[in-house]
């Protein structure tokens, strides 16, 4: 399982202080949410494609995901033009 790392200054943790009460709460929520989102997206474009073309879908949505890159019909948003 990766682990991400981030560095702030001392005033942006002031800045985040001012707006979070627990500012790793805040910034895991934050990226959990947008995780969930593009989950989300992926289930929705593999789910069309999958229906188009007659393809079991899968049980769980990890499983959804990795099916969905084996199959290139999602990429890592570093080797499109922009990111979704």
């Amino acid at each position: 399982m990766p682990t991400i790392n981030i560095t702030i200054t001392d005033a942006q943790q002031q800045a985040l202080e001012f707006v979070a009460a627990n500012t790793n709460d805040w910034i895991n929520f934050l990226v959990e949410n947008r995780i969930n989102k593009a989950t989300d997206q992926i289930v929705a474009i593999y789910t069309e494609k999958a229906l188009a073309e007659g393809i079991q879908i899968p049980t769980t949505k990890a499983e959804i995901v990795a099916d969905a890159y084996t199959r290139g019909w999602v990429v890592a948003a570093s080797t499109e033009a922009e990111p979704v």
